[in-house]
């Protein structure tokens, strides 16, 4: 009973396109059953007479046409039931007590800094450092497929920033979490904090060896 009184974390809404996309299946399908009846029906045929390189061709279709058929209807079953999700985000905390909160893991990947400037890594990485997550269940891995001196540094340097960073999201429910997006939006509220903060993340990048770039 208790469960029932519970607000939901989420809603489902079936969409519109669902009569379609089952429509549509039930057609393709009954061309599907069609086409191998007609290649069944041919290779029996040729098979009945002298066997030629006709019915060894008849044969490969049939295969080809079985596995494109396969592929398809594996893919069908995403569209029998089409649903659109909205998640409630605000009721978790009267679901949920924070200690019962599923730890998260979070991969970010990179491999080179001339492609990918340890910047936008770095502020990636702070964004979801800063994210409305218990600290204690949130885990942020750097992959560095190509082991650059210069994205080590550059993380060296976004974990310093990090205690200045994450502590000012916290305070002010800042909601625009990268460094980057959040002092470039002119929405942001200035005020003493604020420009303490923007003037600690210009310092730690222009000491960042990421410039060399």
């Amino acid at each position: 009973m208790a469960a029932a009184n519970l607000p939901p974390l989420n809603s489902v809404t079936p969409l519109r396109r669902t009569t379609a996309n089952r429509l549509y299946a039930l057609i393709y399908a009954s061309a599907l059953l069609a086409l191998f009846y007609r290649h069944v029906r041919q290779l029996l045929l040729l098979c009945s007479t002298t066997p030629t390189s006709a019915a060894a061709a008849t044969l490969s279709l049939i295969v080809a046409d079985s596995m494109l058929a396969f592929m398809w209807c594996s893919r069908q079953s995403f569209r029998m039931y089409p649903i659109r999700r909205t998640e409630y985000v605000e009721n978790i905390p009267k679901v949920l007590k924070e200690e019962d909160f599923p730890a998260l893991d979070v991969f970010i990947c990179t491999s080179d800094p001339y492609r990918e400037p340890p910047i936008t890594v770095m502020n990636t990485a702070l964004s979801v450092m800063a994210y409305d997550y218990p600290a204690n269940k949130l885990s942020v891995y750097l992959s560095d497929d190509g082991g650059s001196q210069i994205t080590l540094f550059a993380f060296m340097e976004a974990a310093k920033f990090a205690a200045h960073w994450l502590p000012f999201c916290r305070e002010n429910k800042v909601v625009k979490r990268s460094p980057e997006d959040y002092f470039k939006s002119t929405n942001q509220s200035i005020g003493t904090e604020t420009e303490r903060i923007k003037v600690r993340k210009i310092i730690l990048i222009k000491g960042s060896p990421y410039l060399i770039l």
